[in-house]
């Protein structure tokens, strides 16, 4: 592996930082940003903003003009080596003179996976791979586990006491934790492509699932505009046709996918709205046949909303990549609401594994992100 210096580190940074700026937008493509240098002075810098727009090194090299030539480039992933809706950013590069790429990491995208470093080592460009890779990696984790897998990453959010309850003996759960926590919320949604929940939750709750873009920070709002951000697809499991096209899901003028396993007449529903049939093939579970079908359909991350059955089965089937829980300075009791369920364990040693990835404090409430171990 090449050796890096710190002034590497600090250009790679930068670019990460540009690829951030798509992180409510880019699906499905990955987030991307590109910085060039050149004799120590950055000469252009880009970020992809959408799918079928110019990518982070055609933004760079834009900004660079004639400076590209001598230029060092420092993009966050492998530069394409294919046509899709634009041309092949290795291709760009090599034409704008560039004599140097150093890539965070490879893309692990069949239609690219190495051939954009060996298209420019083959026109005589050096390249070098590894830079800041896990960082690359965690912003891309969605994108580059469909690509690795053909599934999409499963972020599982829940909201608890300290005790670890989500709701009073009667059911009532607005609102575990406090305005801070929900804006936080907001965020992560606007990063997922999709967002999972039940027809019982839905049901209950009559939620409509969609990104507040009110509940912003401001700082955002000067950096976004509202039409630009995602609003996901809301996936709901809906087996027993229960979901009625008078709730406030259909309020809101984003894709419905309803899923289970019967066809249904969409016929007083809304256009947006599409049922998702599904086939589970043998000794495959109807979630497991869901996230292959999410997968299929360019799905890079769900953010699951649901309740304490959904959730747990999610965990049971080893389905869930990260668990995203905010916890609130509150004590409920044990006759309240548990946080899901799973099956009856008589041994500590059954119990599933968790691995602290962070904690913050986000209002009065804690966010703690806990990865599959």
């Amino acid at each position: 592996m090449s050796e890096f210096t710190e002034q590497d580190r600090a250009f790679m940074q930068l670019a990460i930082e540009l690829a951030e700026k798509g992180q409510f937008t880019t699906t499905p493509n990955p987030s991307v940003g590109c910085v060039l240098v050149k004799q120590g002075e950055i000469v252009g810098k880009g970020f992809h903003f959408k799918a079928g727009e110019p990518h982070a090194e055609v933004m760079a090299m834009r900004e660079a003009g004639k400076n590209a030539k001598g230029a060092t480039a420092y993009v966050t992933l492998e530069p394409c080596s294919h046509f899709g809706r634009t041309p092949p950013c290795a291709k760009g590069l090599i034409e704008a003179g560039v004599v140097k790429v150093i890539a965070a990491m490879e893309d692990p995208n069949p239609s690219v996976a190495g051939q954009g470093l060996k298209m420019l080592q083959q026109a005589g460009i050096e390249t070098a791979v590894g830079l800041l890779q896990e960082q690359a990696e965690r912003l891309n984790r969605g994108f580059l586990k469909r690509m690795r897998t053909g599934l999409p990453y499963v972020q599982l959010k829940m909201a608890m006491t300290i005790d670890g309850r989500t709701a009073t003996s009667t059911g009532e759960s607005q609102w575990i934790t406090g305005e801070s926590a929900r804006i936080d919320v907001q965020q992560e949604r606007a990063k997922a492509s999709a967002i999972l929940s039940a027809s019982g939750t839905v049901l209950a709750d009559n939620p409509s699932l969609n990104v507040r873009w009110e509940q912003f920070p401001e700082q955002l709002k000067a950096d976004y505009k509202k039409e630009t951000v995602r609003q996901p697809v809301r996936v709901i499991i809906d087996s027993k046709q229960q979901i009625s096209s008078q709730l406030n899901l259909f309020k809101i003028d984003s894709p419905v996918w309803l899923a289970g396993i019967q066809p249904r007449d969409l016929t007083d529903f809304p256009a947006n709205c599409e049922i998702i049939c599904l086939m589970p093939e043998k000794e495959q579970s109807l979630l497991q046949a869901l996230m292959i079908e999410l997968g299929k359909r360019q799905i890079n991350s769900v953010w699951v909303e649901a309740g304490a059955k959904l959730a747990g089965a999610l965990i049971e089937q080893n389905l869930v990549d990260e668990l995203v829980l905010y916890i609130a300075p509150k004590l409920l009791g044990d006759e309240a609401k548990g946080l899901c369920h799973l099956p009856h364990l008589t041994k500590l040693a059954d119990a599933p594994l968790w691995r602290l990835q962070s904690m913050e404090k986000v209002g009065d409430d804690i966010k703690m992100i806990y990865m599959r171990k």
